[in-house]
């Protein structure tokens, strides 16, 4: 786990401030609660950050207060703890709006005082409409407010999704307990967690009018450096600070910025062939994520050890086709998701056998004859996937399901 930013400020009282940690630099503020239990897991590590720096990430300023069971009982203690938060956010130069925050709560009940739902209640009532919603990681009993509330509820539940009046809910089968959000937490989910925050974000995104970014020209920033200017120093400064890059087929990459600016200068930036370029099919932009569809082309002139590793150059042209998931955070990227189908890849190399042996007994329990073998028809084809991919009429469809197991002298 990274060290925390240098521009966060202790305020004293178990309450820290964190500017933004995006490039821009500004965005609107939030509060985050949570219990003193979750501030020892951040002891453990995670490439994954502690909400506070997440949310910094984000581009929003963030006010974390702490609090243990006798603190979150006192709620007058609590009241002044959010008010002093909001005046730090009022003075913050970075933050962008002075009269509308969010609350973000973590943890549980069992993790704060018996009547903390009740302070909950008094610190939206206090607060008026300078709080513009509210996020919690847990159920909470909060009667008589008016807000929009968001809440992610680990467990099982016949539905994923509640909304009715001002309240949305998300349930989490695979979630035993809040601790599913927080990193190092023995509950801590990795996937689940990631699809609350991006629930939380589009809310969040909603009712504090931002931060906005435009996310495909971030992304296009990131693939120019990587394929045009050929930088690892810039590709690396569009990333936060612990991205990571996976791609699925090869299970190559980088996890961290050590290991994913040493993947982009060894094997990747300097790595393709100078004919290599991407041809956009299809682009789905989201609250943080952006899906690709694209071909790429290149010739295989040189050993390719990210797409291709221990394969020395065929000489072969190429055209894959591909998709990418690239997670967002604020203006920088997080992941990137690369997937292929490496079938193809061979195919176009001549290096997949269109038959392979099938050592199985046929439906129905037939067997191979003395001295035969069964083979199956590999189920995969060559560059007519990204003429596919291209044109829909391009190849016709469902002609694989002509292919066939057949008996074969066993040599």
């Amino acid at each position: 786990m990274t060290a925390p930013p240098t521009s966060r400020v202790d305020l004293g009282g178990n309450i820290l401030l964190q500017p933004p940690l995006s490039r821009c630099g500004r965005g609107p503020g939030v509060i985050i609660v949570r219990p003193e239990s979750y501030a020892e897991c951040q002891d453990k590590a995670s490439l994954d950050p502690e909400p506070v720096q997440k949310w910094a990430e984000e581009s929003y300023a963030v006010v974390q207060i702490t609090l243990d069971l006798e603190s979150s009982a006192n709620d007058s203690g609590v009241v002044g703890l959010v008010e002093r938060g909001i005046e730090a956010l009022e003075s913050l130069e970075e933050c962008k709006q002075k009269d509308r925050f969010a609350i973000l709560v973590y943890g549980s009940p069992v993790g704060y005082a018996p009547q903390f739902a009740e302070v909950l209640g008094k610190i939206i009532t206090v607060m008026g409409t300078r709080l513009a919603a509210a996020v919690f990681f847990s159920s909470w009993k909060i009667d008589g407010v008016s807000i929009p509330m968001l809440s992610h509820i680990p467990g099982d539940s016949p539905t994923t999704r509640h909304a009715k009046d001002n309240r949305t809910v998300y349930s989490y089968a695979d979630a035993s307990s809040a601790g599913f959000m927080i990193p190092g937490h023995s509950d801590f989910q990795i996937t689940s967690a990631g699809v609350a925050h991006t629930r939380s974000l589009a809310f969040l995104k909603k009712y504090l009018n931002g931060p906005y970014f435009d996310l495909e020209k971030i992304w296009e920033e990131h693939t120019w450096y990587e394929f045009g200017d050929r930088s690892v120093e810039k590709t690396m400064a569009t990333m936060v600070q612990e991205p990571y890059v996976n791609h699925i087929p090869t299970m190559t990459g980088g996890i961290g910025r050590a290991q994913l600016s040493k993947f982009y200068l060894e094997h990747f930036i300097f790595n393709n062939p100078t004919d290599t370029s991407l041809e956009l099919i299809s682009r789905t932009i989201g609250t943080d994520r952006i899906v690709d569809e694209f071909i790429l082309s290149l010739t295989h002139n040189k050993e390719i050890d990210w797409l291709l590793p221990g394969i020395p150059p065929t000489g072969k042209p190429l055209r894959i086709p591909f998709t990418s998931v690239v997670n967002i955070r604020g203006d920088r990227l997080y992941h990137e998701h690369i997937a292929w189908d490496q079938a193809t890849v061979l195919v176009q190399l001549g290096l997949m056998p269109q038959y392979l042996p099938y050592p199985y007994a046929l439906p129905g329990g037939q067997v191979p004859g003395p001295g035969k073998r069964f083979e199956y028809r590999v189920p995969a084809a060559g560059v007519e996937t990204a003429i596919k991919l291209q044109d829909e009429h391009g190849v016709p469809s469902n002609k694989m399901f002509e292919l066939t197991v057949r008996e074969v002298d066993d040599k």
